[in-house]
């Protein structure tokens, strides 16, 4: 069928018009459970109260003004963050890749500012980082870089979890000013790393005076059972970016910084025309206020526990299953071979996943799911596993 869209997605033979708490209903009136909360972002489930109320208030009183003026929104929106994370100050844009962008300009800068001629940034292998073109650089799968090269420079990649290879690259890289790493990857498979991994990551920047940056686009805003991942430490990192969560669906990234790294940024250095307005921030002060409110962080550990221990049960001896893995509500489930024709699977049986990395089953359920959803979506997805890793190759 022709279509005015251009072909950037290969969409699932599916359109959803309603949605309800965990639930989605497409335009025939099919109802689906939804375990992915598109990618990670609607942390409290669709159309909830809170969220359309603050929609509604603030779509009647302002949406935008830009940021030539105050916006009172904005600066509560800063205020909160730099509560619930410990950092010093926020910047606001529309999107992950634009607070990525925004982490790396404060890199670049910081590096500058010391005499560097290419301030260089340490990323990891199995990372994703966004689509523009610095962010597609700092990312760490080959696959959708292709075509778009010449990509920038001033990035060196070591493996995942491995602090050893980040100090051994040092050696051949003077001018490193800055780590960037996800606490636990998404789009690479929902690789967890060791416990101490970023306190170690942290011990290695302070001693080469770099600035650890945090991606935490997917696992911030009470994913893993915390505001964000590394508050399962206790490290701090220099800059932390935020976003999918943050909005509920609502468009809106965040960099926040602190120390050294917040009084990097000048005015006329870096901007964004919608970032922060009126309307986004007032959304993401909802959630904020939910979250807390509802005890969603809990929430998300205990749901998290439950997963895992019903995957392990219902899936234990099944040969092609590799690793379980989860961090609060950010759960993956590799198997031996590639699986991605599980994901309509899933659809043909009214429940949506996410297939990444080739073979890990990814799910990030919204944080308001119920005991009786989260074992409806294991035994659903236990079945698809077992089905699977039976048939005939």
């Amino acid at each position: 069928m022709p279509t005015s869209l251009m072909s950037n997605y290969t969409r699932l033979p599916v359109t959803f018009v309603k949605g309800e708490g965990a639930w989605l209903w497409d335009t025939q009136g099919t109802r689906y459970l939804d375990a992915l909360s598109g990618i990670a972002v609607c942390g409290l489930g669709h159309a909830h109260p809170a969220v359309t109320a603050a929609i509604c208030e603030q779509a009647n009183q302002l949406l935008h003004t830009s940021n030539l003026y105050g916006i009172a929104h904005q600066q509560a929106l800063a205020d909160g963050l730099v509560r619930i994370t410990g950092m010093d100050s926020a910047f606001f844009c529309n999107s992950g890749a634009e607070a990525n962008e925004a982490a790396l300009k404060i890199a670049r800068l910081y590096g500058h500012n010391q005499g560097y001629e290419l301030p260089t940034v340490i990323v990891t292998e199995g990372s994703f980082h966004g689509r523009t073109l610095a962010t597609l650089t700092a990312t760490g799968n080959p696959k959708i870089q292709v075509g778009f090269a010449p990509l920038l420079e001033g990035f060196v990649r070591v493996p995942y979890n491995n602090v050893d290879a980040m100090a051994e690259v040092a050696k051949q890289h003077p001018e490193i000013v800055a780590v960037l790493v996800e606490p636990a990857t998404g789009e690479g498979g929902v690789v967890i790393p060791d416990d101490d991994y970023l306190v170690k990551v942290r011990e290695l920047c302070d001693q080469n005076h770099w600035l650890l940056m945090l991606d935490e686009i997917q696992t911030g805003m009470g994913r893993t059972g915390q505001w964000c991942a590394y508050q399962h430490t206790d490290i701090r990192p220099d800059v932390l970016t935020l976003a999918k969560g943050l909005g509920n669906g609502v468009p809106i990234g965040a960099c926040l910084a602190r120390g050294k790294a917040a009084e990097t940024f000048q005015p006329g250095n870096h901007g964004s025309t919608f970032g922060g307005n009126p309307f986004v921030c007032r959304v993401a002060l909802a959630v904020i206020e939910t979250i807390e409110q509802d005890n969603l962080r809990q929430r998300a550990h205990a749901l998290g526990q439950r997963f895992s221990q019903g995957l392990t049960k219902a899936l234990e001896g099944v040969e092609g299953v590799q690793e379980i893995r989860a961090k609060g509500l950010m759960i993956g489930i590799e198997l031996k071979e590639p699986c991605s024709q599980l994901v309509t699977k899933a659809l043909e049986q009214q429940l949506l996943i996410n297939v990444t990395a080739e073979r890990v089953i990814r799910l990030l359920p919204p944080l308001i799911l119920s005991d009786a959803q989260a074992d409806d979506i294991i035994k659903t997805v236990s079945q698809l596993v077992r089905e699977f890793c039976n048939s005939p190759a």
